[in-house]
C-alpha cells in the first residue's frame, strides 16, 4: 500500500498558523492534500499537532488526519508517529507548505520504491534556473553520485567552483521523501545526527547513518509557503491557473 503523509504543525517562527493560512479562499493545507488525492496513493493522512487543523481537515472527502505530539519538531519524525504501518508500506512525506505539488511526481517516488526492492529512501531535485541563486540558504543543494544516490545535501552552494570556471550545474533539493516503511520507523527512531543539527537537514540523518538516498531529477519547480509574501505568490500563481 501507498500512502502520503502532510505534517503540518501549527507554530511556525515566519508564519504562524500556517497549514490554515487562505490561499484564494481555501487553507493552504487542503491546497496541498487536495493535490495528494489526485496521485496514485491509496491513502492520504495530515499528522497534525492542531485540533485547528485536524477539524479542518475533516471537510474533505478521502482525507484522514491524525494527531501528534507537538513536541515532534521534525516533519519526518512526525510522519512516523502518525501509526504502525506495515513493514511494505511505501509512505510518501509532501510537505505541507507545498499548494502546488505535482501529483506526478508523488506517482514518480512511489514507482521507483515499487520497481527497486533496494531503495530504502528517495527524494527528488531539479535544476537550478539561471534566475535562482544557488547561494540561497533557504534552497537546498544536492549532489549525486553515478547513480543518481545523494551523496550530500547543504544549504552552502555545492560543488564549490573553485577556478572560478562558472559552468558549474546546481541541483536544488525538493522536500518530498519516499520510505519504506521499516526505514522510516528505523529512521525515526535514531537520534538526530551530527551535520543533521548543523545544517537543520534532517535527510542528513540518513547519510551519516549509511543509508542511501536515491534523488529523481524532475522539471517540477516547487513554490513553498513560508511568509506572507509567498502567500501572495502563491494567490498569483493560482489565479494565472484559473
Amino acid at each position: 500500500m501507498s500512502i502520503v503523509v502532510i505534517p503540518a504543525r501549527f507554530a511556525s517562527t515566519r508564519l504562524p498558523g500556517k497549514p490554515l493560512k487562505h490561499i484564494n479562499g481555501v487553507p493552504m493545507i487542503l491546497r496541498v492534500a487536495e493535490k495528494c488525492l489526485k496521485s496514485k496513493a491509496d491513502r492520504v493522512i495530515v499528522a497534525t499537532d492542531s485540533t485547528e487543523i485536524l477539524d479542518v481537515c475533516g471537510h474533505m472527502d478521502g482525507l484522514e488526519s491524525s494527531m501528534s505530539s507537538a513536541d515532534i519538531q521534525s516533519g519526518t519524525d512526525r510522519v512516523a508517529a502518525v501509526s504502525k504501518f506495515s513493514d511494505d508500506d511505501i509512505i510518501i512525506n509532501v510537505q505541507g507548505d507545498e499548494p502546488f505539488i505535482d501529483p506526478a511526481l508523488i506517482d514518480l517516488l512511489i514507482e521507483d520504491l515499487e520497481k527497486n526492492p533496494d531503495v530504502m529512501m528517495n527524494t527528488a531535485m531539479v535544476k537550478f534556473s539561471e534566475d535562482e541563486d544557488p547561494a540561497d540558504i533557504n534552497s537546498v543543494k544536492v549532489i549525486t553520485d553515478s547513480k543518481g544516490n545523494a551523496l550530500y545535501f547543504s544549504r552552502a552552494p555545492i560543488p564549490h567552483d573553485r577556478d572560478g570556471i562558472g559552468n558549474v550545474e546546481y541541483y536544488r533539493h525538493i522536500g518530498i521523501y519516499g520510505f519504506r516503511s521499516e526505514w522510516l520507523q528505523k529512521f525515526s527512531s535514531l537520534e538526530p545526527s551530527r551535520l543533521e543539527q548543523i545544517e537543520k537537514l534532517e535527510q542528513l540523518r540518513a547519510l551519516e547513518n549509511g543509508v542511501r538516498i536515491k534523488v529523481i531529477e524532475t522539471d517540477y519547480k516547487p513554490v513553498s509557503v513560508d511568509t506572507e509574501e509567498d502567500l501572495i505568490k502563491a494567490e498569483e500563481i493560482l489565479n494565472r491557473m484559473v
